[in-house]
């Protein structure tokens, strides 16, 4: 089971370029897409979902053409956008019924089974009468895990899942999510950079609309592994390090700036050689990205 990018480009009329030849391979398993804010992610996974067309590319899902036989796709993808609207006046049990039958499950007995499991997976069952209007953020976000599970998928795609759920219901869903991987290419797209390592055998790293990285979250962590150094210093030195370090991330402990430099050797006394994590993969693969951009956009000897 594979999904194949090639070449996937997409530009908005406002000359946004959301999507630059973008090319994945993705197995089955869960996969995670890491980047900022306006990276592209969205755009990405709007695409594979067939609810918007690339300008150029293509999408192949085990044989289906997904941009050309769209309605193929649908049958076997479950979907959980970022953002969704519910009816608010329909309760829970009523319009995830009705959901699954738009999904082809005719069988009236087979969908009041797959429709109560779904609801108690997702803990759902015991506000299933209520109307969706009163649901809090957190029961709306379980009711669209629900509805994106209907049916099966081969194909589930899944755009900031966790907004909204408190660290119970988060764990009890990339549960889920973790046993679904287990027979369908699952796509996750987190803020969470941690929740990418705990969960994921691959992933990739975009920003502005170009693939930066793909590789193994362990296997990515090793390669930096003796090349990051931490180092506590004062608000004021901040700038000075950034001009004069490869500065791949900055936090405030206790109101004091914490850095993380990359660098072959000590790069100067009182920095601590730490053990990589997903965080320094992120920032530095991101922060190599932003400079050669600049570099490229900058003219010679401006």
């Amino acid at each position: 089971m594979k999904l194949v990018i090639r070449n996937l480009s997409k530009t908005y009329p406002n000359g946004v370029r959301a999507l630059d030849q973008v090319d994945l391979t993705i197995s089955q398993g869960m996969f995670g897409l890491l980047g900022p804010n306006g990276a592209g992610k969205s755009s990405l996974m709007r695409t594979i979902a067939t609810l918007q067309s690339p300008d150029e590319g293509s999408v192949d899902f085990d044989g289906i053409d997904v941009l050309r036989q769209p309605e193929q796709i649908r049958q076997i993808l479950g979907y959980l956008p970022q953002e969704f609207g519910v009816y608010p006046k329909v309760n829970a049990l009523t319009l995830l019924d009705h959901l699954a039958v738009l999904k082809g499950i005719g069988n009236a007995t087979q969908r009041r089974e797959v429709v109560e499991a779904l609801l108690h997976r997702t803990n759902l069952w015991e506000a299933r009468k209520k109307n969706l209007g009163g649901f809090s953020g957190g029961m709306k976000q379980r009711f669209g895990i629900a509805q994106a599970l209907l049916a099966n998928p081969k194909l589930i795609i899944v755009d900031e899942p966790t907004a909204g759920l408190d660290p119970e219901e988060r764990n009890r869903f990339y549960n889920l999510l973790s046993e679904l991987g287990q027979e369908a290419i699952v796509i996750l797209s987190t803020h969470i950079v941690e929740d990418v390592k705990e969960l994921c055998t691959s992933m990739a790293i975009i920003n502005k609309g170009q693939i930066l990285k793909t590789a193994n979250p362990l296997e990515a962590i090793e390669e930096l592994n003796g090349q990051v150094w931490e180092k506590r210093i004062a608000k004021e030195e901040l700038k000075s390090y950034q001009d004069n370090f490869q500065v791949i991330s900055n936090k405030l402990i206790a109101g004091q700036p914490q850095i993380h430099v990359l660098a072959d050797t000590q790069p100067e006394e009182g920095f601590e050689l730490v053990k990589a994590d997903l965080e320094d993969v992120y920032f530095s693969t991101i922060k190599r990205h932003t400079s050669v951009m600049a570099s490229v956009s900058t003219p010679e000897n401006a």
